[in-house]
């Protein structure tokens, strides 16, 4: 037995298929959602005991988790079609969630596009019919075409008519803007703190249908959206931060080091050089090992637009955070799990160290707590309220 197979073992958290940390990790991400209405136990059970004896098989993957989405989806539209509006949209949620968790470790990314599109849609429908939270879909201007995106408007009592404070929200490596509203979300604006979360280039529908592909200079998009919501009605200009999960760790730190109009950032899960991640990951994999990773190693190439490797390792060069970090001056918040198996905590405390704000927090979740993996996949609640805390600490919402 392996030592990561014996740490399994001992796991606290739930691990469906144990035999295989990225399937377990992508059950985790669909059944996270379930607290804010993105899944439903028993549907996501369905989904994994069909997987029982195919785990690896990343078409049967796909392949069950469209299955499932369809099938709520269809009776989703029937609720509406028979004027139950509410009902359908909890049901289009769901399904939004499911499309997309099975789409991602799906290889070559074309054969999943009109599944994509499918959750795209079933998010958005359900967006038009629900009133709380209020989601609006938006394209922020950006280099002569736009970046998608979906302003979740911030809950404010009716006799408050001061601006709100807000958030950006980037994706990660893998994920999109309708997974991370069901990161928690709703909790955010319910706290009187808007939030825009933005598919930027490599992410989301940019990459699929806009040929947006990943860039390591976080900061020209980042302006683009900060300059977008400021000049929102509704919104404090002064009052804009900025957050990021997974490779985030990457893309909000480097945001809020050279856009200095950011009033906070919050890097959801740590990074440092990501380009020795890789260089560490192909290494182990050349010698026949198995590095945690959270989709198939060939979505790098994908979202940097890349036949091999080594043009991918060179596209890698600019994704470090030394003589980075050291610029960051706005309240700075670093979360991360203590049992981290893709980024592992010594990383976090060198990003930290490096920073340069007067102002900073290092949160680190351990196994006693909760939280302790990849970006609170164990326990996403606990994350995210301790970060709506901090965020709500620093932009003091009118409530």
């Amino acid at each position: 037995m392996s030592d990561a197979e014996a740490m399994r073992e001992e796991d606290l958290s739930f691990l469906y298929f144990p035999e295989d940390y990225r399937w377990s990790h992508g059950v985790l991400i669909g059944l996270n959602a379930a607290p804010w209405g993105g899944a439903e136990i028993g549907e996501v059970n369905r989904v994994g005991l069909r997987l029982k004896g195919h785990v690896g098989d990343d078409g049967a993957w796909f392949r069950e988790w469209a299955r499932e989405a369809e099938t709520v989806e269809k009776a989703g539209r029937a609720h509406i079609a028979a004027g139950r509006r509410r009902t359908g949209a909890q049901y289009l949620f769901r399904a939004a969630n499911y499309y997309h968790v099975g789409e991602r470790f799906l290889q070559p990314k074309a054969d999943g596009l009109e599944a994509y599109k499918r959750g795209v849609d079933c998010f958005r429908d359900a967006a038009r019919i629900i009133s709380r939270p209020r989601i609006e879909h938006v394209e922020i201007p950006f280099e002569g075409t736009t970046l998608p995106a979906v302003l979740v408007h911030a809950e404010r009592a009716a006799s408050r008519k001061k601006p709100a404070p807000a958030m950006i929200f980037f994706d990660g490596f893998d994920v999109t803007k309708e997974i991370q509203y069901f990161k928690g979300v709703p909790d955010l604006v319910a706290r009187g703190v808007a939030c825009l979360i933005v598919d930027g280039p490599g992410n989301g529908e940019s990459v699929r249908f806009r040929n947006l592909y990943l860039r390591h200079d976080t900061e020209s998009y980042a302006k683009a959206a900060y300059e977008w919501l400021a000049a929102r009605p509704g919104i404090d200009p002064n009052r804009i931060g900025v957050m990021a999960i997974s490779l985030g760790g990457y893309y909000a730190p480097r945001a809020a080091a050279f856009e200095r109009r950011f009033a906070c950032c919050v890097a959801w899960g740590a990074q440092w050089d990501y380009w020795q991640i890789w260089k560490h990951r192909f290494d182990r994999l050349d010698a026949g090992g198995a590095p945690s990773l959270s989709v198939p190693w060939r979505h790098l190439l994908w979202i940097f637009n890349v036949a091999t490797r080594e043009e991918a390792m060179q596209k890698l060069e600019g994704f470090r955070l030394e003589g980075v970090a050291q610029k960051i001056r706005c309240p700075f918040l670093l979360v991360h799990g203590e049992g981290d198996e893709q980024i592992p905590l010594e990383i976090a405390r060198r990003c930290y160290d490096a920073v340069g704000s007067s102002e900073k927090t290092f949160k680190i979740f351990t196994r006693e707590e909760g939280g302790y993996h990849h970006c609170q996949i164990d326990n996403v609640s606990v994350g995210v309220a301790y970060m709506w805390d901090w965020i709500e600490g620093v932009l003091r919402p009118r409530t």
